[in-house]
């Protein structure tokens, strides 16, 4: 369609369905009903996935739970976190993190984020004063990449623990190494909408004993309080096996939408790739740069890319205006503010979809973008 013609593009075939359907998944929970094995507590699937997530993610054990965010507060209790604890948290992040390390009875800190990943901003980590920091939780987010062995060098410098939260990019390498493999500990979810998924759970990926004692005492109420079913494990068992595939698709949708959209580079900016790296993409972030500092463009923004069909939403609203009597703030945090602003994310699931509908998704976002700023 021509976008000058008047004519308003839009992404056919929208929405897009998630969970796709899969066979194999099918065939998955036909077999734990036949085998009984969807009403056990403990059984061959978890320890399949178990063994499966150690081997992919390169650590010692992994401890399954019932979401990835109950899986960030084990993994702060595995390293010790305790009352009047501060943990580092990036100032623009999932919100249940900053919950969590309430939840733990710590404080967070917040630090400001690197513009073109969306994640931690390591140089932050060497300016903070502050005395009682145990940890640091660094989130890989929407396509981006965070500097795991800056932060890792003067995490472990400073006597703080790595928590990695790799929740939106199972299946994402980073200098040759699975995301997920950096931390002291990791943290993947397996939410409804997650790249896998079996409706809810996660699991916390440790090669440090002493973590996964504490985790382990902590969930155990008489059995195990956070767990997730043999029947959730049996579904990601077939998911794992085709994550791969499934990421090299997504990558060259990706692909696709970020050339088509060069010509709206200067009122969109995309999350930074990697040359030593290769994201999973369970949402692609772009800065609406007008929205920056008039926020209220972002929503006439998406109001018309979602009325084209466009599987595209608002980002995190970030912890910038939390008050200060729940945490601390380190610097600025301006741009944290910023993104907190103008972050737009495209949703997975059409990347599983044709060449074309890529190409659709760029056309409607440059046709958009030109309504609004011309």
């Amino acid at each position: 369609m021509n976008i000058n013609s008047g004519d308003s593009p839009r992404v056919d075939g929208a929405p897009y369905p998630w969970p796709c359907g899969d066979e194999e998944v099918l065939h998955a929970l036909e077999e734990a009903y036949r085998d009984g094995s969807w009403g056990r507590y403990h059984g061959r699937h978890g320890e399949a996935l178990v063994a499966d997530l150690c081997r992919r993610f390169d650590c010692d054990d992994a401890q399954l739970c019932s979401s990835g965010t109950i899986g960030v507060e084990l993994a702060l209790r595995g390293c010790g976190v305790e009352a009047g604890d501060k943990v580092v948290l990036a100032g623009y992040d999932f919100p249940g993190n900053f919950r969590a390390i309430e939840a733990a009875g710590a404080r967070p800190l917040l630090v400001d984020v690197d513009p073109r990943t969306w994640s931690l901003d390591a140089g932050e980590l060497n300016d903070i004063t502050a005395d009682g920091v145990r940890a640091v939780i660094v989130s890989h987010l929407h396509g981006g990449l965070a500097e795991m062995a800056r932060i890792c060098t003067i995490a472990r410098r400073r006597g703080w623990q790595v928590i990695e939260d790799a929740c939106q990019q199972p299946g994402a390498q980073l200098a040759g190494r699975p995301v997920g493999s950096w931390g002291d500990v990791s943290v993947l979810s397996f939410g409804g909408s997650k790249l896998l998924t079996s409706g809810r759970g996660g699991a916390v990926l440790t090669s440090n004993p002493m973590i996964l004692q504490r985790m382990k005492i902590f969930a155990e109420r008489g059995n195990h309080a956070f767990p997730l079913s043999e029947l959730q494990a049996a579904v990601l068992l077939p998911q794992l096996a085709k994550l791969d595939q499934r990421n090299l698709l997504r990558r060259e949708r990706i692909e696709i939408i970020r050339d088509a959209t060069t010509s709206s580079a200067q009122w969109l900016r995309p999350v930074a790739s990697r040359d030593d790296g290769e994201a999973a993409y369970y949402k692609l972030a772009w800065s609406f740069i007008p929205a920056e500092t008039r926020p209220h463009l972002r929503e006439q923004l998406l109001g018309l890319l979602q009325s084209s069909g466009a599987p595209i939403d608002a980002g995190f609203r970030g912890f910038v205006g939390r008050s200060e009597r729940r945490c601390g703030k380190h610097g600025s945090l301006l741009v944290s503010k910023k993104l907190s602003h103008s972050t737009i994310l495209l949703h997975h699931p059409v990347l599983l979809a044709k060449e074309n509908t890529a190409l659709q998704v760029a056309e409607v976002l440059n046709h958009t973008v030109r309504q609004l700023t011309t």
